[in-house]
């Protein structure tokens, strides 16, 4: 990696480089042949990761992957970010990284524009910006890793939820932060697929905010509770939100009686699929997510790809991927969680 540490034995650091790469090796970063915009190699960079919150289980498994990636890569790794899930408390980490010159910087927005304005003083310092799992604006980064097609992660929720209550009956949505970008993307398909034929006997009566907060999606789910004791379903996209609220149902002696499902990770949900409070949910894995994330900023900040469509870059163990219409670099589909499957995963 050039990292701009590394000031005056950057010689040293290439002639190291070359040298090993004549030896060859064995490891993931190696395996794909696949290359950058140009076939080039995937190099390490110094990368930190902002997700929405840190101490949140889904955001400390991505960082595995980006740290994992960053070992594979000899490059620099490290996650930074506020306690609570909101844009204003992220505007602080990326004004302290861009003051410590990181290469990149991957973050996982909050809000769409808010960032913006600090994210743009981080680029013009030289700090190349990436998003994953929930984008800004696209102008104010070069490339988006998302998790999955946003269509289909929409669709398919109300997809399982649709099947387990028979396409009849009221729902509710427990969302995050009502300006997270994904959250909403999402739920513009969810409303989209409710608004098919097939689905005309499904009414949502209410999106609820979570926020990302354990307590918060705990209380809010009680509140759907009482103010719709008819509530048939809930969907939660959010790993946060779909644990508190299973939980919710569990000590409300609701299990069974409402659907829940959405986007959880299969260790968390694992005691409420198996008790029966959670039939099926799904999710992609997070880890890979990660994984990528950090490959795509360093293949940013070492100038391989430059966010247009149809550049590809080496991805390690996922092989060579390709940047799609706006930016965008795609993990892959969802997978969906029973108690048929959930023991064969473990994340």
């Amino acid at each position: 990696m050039l990292s701009r540490r590394m000031g005056t034995v950057v010689g040293l650091i290439l002639a190291l480089a070359l040298g090993v790469a004549a030896c060859g090796g064995d490891d993931d970063s190696a395996s794909s042949g696949g290359g950058g915009g140009g076939g080039e190699k995937a190099q390490g960079a110094n990368v930190a990761f902002l997700p929405k919150a840190i101490n949140n289980p889904y955001f400390d498994v991505a960082a595995k992957g980006g740290e994992a990636a960053a070992n594979q890569l000899g490059g620099e790794f490290k996650q930074v970010g506020p306690s609570e899930a909101s844009a204003p408390a992220q505007v602080p980490f990326i004004n302290t990284l861009t003051q410590q010159r990181v290469d990149a910087i991957a973050v996982s927005a909050n809000d769409p524009n808010a960032l913006v304005p600090a994210l743009d003083r981080a680029s013009k310092s030289g700090v190349k910006i990436v998003t994953y799992d929930s984008d800004v604006a696209p102008e104010a980064r070069t490339v988006f890793v998302n998790q999955a097609d946003s269509e289909q992660i929409g669709r398919i929720e109300v997809q399982i939820l649709g099947e387990q209550i028979d396409k009849k009956g009221e729902i509710a949505i427990l969302s995050a932060a009502s300006t997270a970008t994904n959250q909403n993307a999402w739920i513009k398909f969810m409303k989209d697929e409710l608004g098919k034929p097939e689905y005309k006997d499904m009414k949502l009566v209410k999106v609820a905010y979570g926020n990302d907060d354990d307590q918060k999606s705990f209380q809010e789910t009680l509140g759907l509770l009482q103010a719709y004791p008819n509530l048939k379903g809930i969907i939660s996209p959010t790993t946060v939100g779909i644990a508190a609220a299973a939980r919710a149902l569990d000590s409300e002696g609701m299990s069974g009686k409402v659907k829940l499902t959405g986007l959880g990770t299969p260790n968390q949900m694992r005691k409420f699929v198996k008790n029966g409070t959670v039939e099926e949910f799904a999710l992609w894995d997070p880890e890979k997510l990660g994984y990528l994330a950090y490959y795509a900023a360093a293949a940013v900040a070492n100038d391989q790809i430059s966010g247009k469509p149809g550049e590809s870059f080496d991805a390690g163990k996922l092989g060579k991927k390709t940047v799609e219409e706006d930016g965008v670099v795609v993990l892959g589909p969802p997978t969906r969680f029973n108690k048929d499957n959930i023991d064969d995963f473990n994340f």
